[in-house]
């Protein structure tokens, strides 16, 4: 199939970005559902440990990735096939429910071409190669992460960490297809998994000592070590520098122009995963630029 598709470069990223947008479908899925399962499991574990009665708010029906059947939110109404179509459906619905005429949040096509359009271009920047199918992989674990982060300021071990093991399983067909920004050597990956999670984990515990506050989450020292499994220890430093730049942009900009309150956290996961993102596609080509002039 790759060999088939390798032979336009057009047909392969036209068929990535129609397949993304499905899949950018099933995140919006993954999104809405995976902080609600994660919060019913803990609330579980809380009842059982305590040996209390069940809360009477905890719905008992299954609830997972794949029942109950998507719905409207406000009405409940179940959603048609031909009505969950990525972005064409809210196109052709004027970004309302058919049955109650309520909005429907424009995050659902955001999420959806966001996917596509950072799948394709790994496409483009890959061609039609297993480095590609994995670039495309990641691109939908960390859509995942940061909108799930950015909402709930929690990212998942369920996907951050199968990420990390995929990073490091991945180093064992090094070399591979000439690749040296995907398919990293073992040693590379090994250190770059451990590098990446002491070094923010590190900041964590300095910066805690000093104020006495929690600076950020466990869940970005497994995120960092996870970019550092497939990228390499070679690239963190690129990552840490333009995530915290961005982070402290924005950051800067929220409390500025949208008065935001100081004591509430940014949650940075979001910034760690579109560094990664680029760094991934291009971080050996801003390496080597910025070596050559400084050379």
């Amino acid at each position: 199939m790759l060999e088939f598709l390798g032979q336009s470069a057009p047909l392969f990223i036209a068929v990535v970005f129609a397949f993304a947008l499905l899949i950018g479908s099933f995140l919006n899925v993954v999104i809405y559902r995976l902080p609600i399962m994660m919060e019913r499991e803990w609330r579980e574990q809380c009842e059982e440990l305590n040996k209390t009665p069940p809360l009477q708010d905890m719905p008992t029906d299954r609830f997972d990735l794949i029942v109950p059947r998507s719905q409207c939110a406000s009405c409940g109404q179940a959603i048609n096939a031909w009505q969950n179509i990525p972005v064409i459906s809210y196109l052709l619905l004027s970004g309302k429910c058919a049955n109650c005429k309520k909005s429907i949040s424009a995050r659902y096509p955001f999420v959806e071409m966001l996917t596509a359009v950072l799948a394709a271009l790994s496409a483009w920047r890959f061609g039609a190669s297993y480095e590609a199918m994995m670039a495309i992989l990641m691109t939908f674990a960390l859509v995942s992460i940061s909108v799930i982060d950015a909402d709930t300021q929690l990212i998942p071990d369920s996907i951050v960490l199968p990420l990390m093991w995929i990073g490091l399983l991945m180093s064992l067909f090094h070399p591979i297809s000439g690749s040296e920004t995907l398919f990293i050597a073992p040693r590379d990956a090994i250190v770059g998994a451990i590098a990446g999670y002491l070094s923010l984990w590190t900041v964590y515990q300095l910066f805690k000592l000093v104020t006495g506050k929690e600076g950020m989450g466990y869940g970005d020292f497994k995120l960092l070590a996870a970019l550092g499994a497939w990228l390499g220890w070679q690239q963190l430093p690129m990552i840490i520098l333009m995530s915290a730049l961005v982070g402290a942009i924005v950051g800067i900009g929220m409390m500025v122009f949208r008065n935001h309150d100081r004591s509430v956290p940014i949650p940075f996961g979001p910034y760690l995963a579109a560094a990664g993102w680029f760094t991934m596609l291009w971080g050996d080509n801003v390496r080597n630029a910025y070596l050559d002039l400084m050379l």
